[in-house]
């Protein structure tokens, strides 16, 4: 308020985690003003995106952001001042020190006039098929999610320790982490380090957590950790994950290595958070779960009629939940909200029991020989193998014909493989488990996906370097583009 911030203005916090982005984000919605977040390992052009698509007065940076948000800020006219966390040296006229308004503030702080149809937050979709938009919610939305989620399906006591793998930027972290153990009284660990399986198995052990909120890529990466017979994660009595589909073999390599349940579930920021999840003592490994209290669903065809059971097709959500519109797309907003009814473009099947299996999502479909071909069917299928880790399947034009190109990470921490040998096991192993057209026609194996800062895999990026490396054989200067890719996700693995 004393930097002139006003209800219903938006405030980017641009930090990493920690007590500040706690307490920042909580007296944001409390005055009436608007909150989004941005992931701390961005290039300057993202944080100029941001800034500029939610006209936000006031950004609220540390070290990590700082130099990035200055780089940028002449080419941004709606930012009025930005507020440093962690350092109060050689700040410029239009910032202040976080600390040091901190110390001069009144300790108590008046809530602003504000009913639950009053906008709280943005929540912005991953930009995987471009870029991020923000999903628009009220106040009402949080509450609702945490009576249906956390307290319906989770079951949070006041007694939990939650420790999120994922950062605070991300919606299901945060809310998971930082909102839903405040509405029982709970506890959560925030930790500014990138999460790795050490020190994640380090915080186990140091807070005893009961509830683990996860992703699949952790999820895997710390079961097949060499030190996975060590920790003790006997005090968990349930992991989460979302993000992306967890795939059945993996949740059984982690139960065998440690024992706990995970209720894999699904969500987006378009409905705020999860509204299709397992349940404690009723896991199928392999599916989404159930439909979380408060939602409804249907499984429809191109033409919006119903498909049978375990037929595939798309899934829409209603809920009340559902955000009000995608700020500045109004086409958008018109084909996938109707109400409080949501178009996810996810693909699933539903079965007799009210179970969702996930497929892919429609935009990931892939033609192949005039057929429809959804890439997570034949993941799966190659992930069955001891020796894939991790596999992305993606669509690349030859010739002006389609054809599967499968990028695998192997049991090899380097990647070294004999491609050849390997790509015809493979071949075998997907003989009599897929029909012959889903069969990749190449396998390109590298050191590690690229991923987006939610932990998903990045398609665009596989699609774009597929694309790349088919124009190879005909252009050598484009012959080095594993290679390339290989070190921009190195990189990018440094940064968390």
């Amino acid at each position: 308020r004393s930097l002139g911030v006003e209800q219903e203005q938006r405030v980017l916090l641009a930090l990493g985690d920690g007590v500040e982005f706690v307490a920042t984000w909580y007296a944001v919605v409390k005055i009436g003003a608007v909150t989004a977040e941005a992931y701390t390992f961005l290039q300057p052009k993202d944080y100029e995106y941001f800034l500029n698509y939610t006209r936000a007065r006031i950004a609220v940076v540390d070290r990590t952001t700082l130099e990035k948000i200055r780089s940028v800020a002449p080419s941004c006219p709606f930012l009025r001042r930005v507020l440093v966390v962690g350092t109060a040296e050689d700040l410029r006229p239009n910032e202040a020190s976080f600390q040091k308004l901190v110390a001069s503030a009144p300790e108590n702080l008046e809530a602003a006039h504000t009913s639950k149809d009053d906008i709280a937050l943005w929540k912005f979709t991953t930009g995987t098929t471009g870029a991020p938009k923000g999903a628009v919610h009220a106040h009402y939305a949080p509450y609702l999610s945490f009576r249906n989620y956390a307290l319906g399906v989770l079951g949070y006591r006041p007694d939990d320790i939650v420790l999120p793998v994922p950062k605070l930027f991300f919606g299901y972290a945060r809310d998971c982490a930082v909102l839903f153990p405040f509405g029982v009284g709970a506890a959560a660990v925030v930790f500014p380090e990138r999460s790795t399986p050490e020190r994640l198995f380090e915080l186990i052990a140091q807070h005893r957590p009961t509830i683990m909120i996860q992703v699949p890529t952790m999820i895997n990466a710390m079961a097949r950790h060499p030190d996975a017979h060590r920790p003790d994660l006997s005090g968990l009595r349930l992991c989460t994950s979302a993000g992306e589909a967890l795939p059945a073999e993996v949740y059984h390599q982690w139960k065998q290595a440690f024992g706990v349940e995970i209720l894999d579930g699904i969500g987006s920021s378009e409905l705020y958070h999860i509204y299709i999840s397992n349940r404690h003592g009723a896991v199928r490994p392999g599916s989404l779960g159930q439909l979380v209290p408060g939602y409804r669903a249907e499984v429809l065809d191109p033409d919006g009629r119903p498909v049978p059971d375990g037929e595939v097709g798309e899934l829409w959500v209603e809920g009340e939940t559902a955000a009000l519109m995608y700020w500045g797309d109004r086409e958008k907003s018109l084909s996938t909200f109707q109400g409080n009814r949501v178009r996810t473009g996810d693909l699933v099947r539903h079965d007799a029991d009210g179970y969702f299996w996930y497929q892919g999502r429609a935009d990931d479909l892939v033609k192949i020989s005039g057929i429809w071909v959804a890439p997570l069917e034949v993941e799966h299928c190659l992930q069955e193998h001891p020796v894939v880790r991790e596999v992305a399947v993606v669509g690349e034009t030859v010739d002006g014909l389609t054809q599967l190109v499968a990028y695998m990470v192997t049991g090899d921490p380097r990647g070294r493989v004999d491609p050849g040998s390997l790509t015809a096991e493979l071949q075998a192993h997907m003989r009599g488990r897929l029909a012959p057209h889903k069969a990749p026609r190449e396998m390109r194996f590298v050191e590690a996906l690229p991923r987006t800062p939610t932990g998903k895999v990045d398609r665009k990026a596989l699609k774009a370097g597929a694309d790349v490396a088919s124009a190879a054989a005909t252009n050598p200067e484009r012959r080095g583009f594993l290679r390339g890719i290989d070190a921009s996700v190195e990189r990018e693995s440094d940064r968390g």
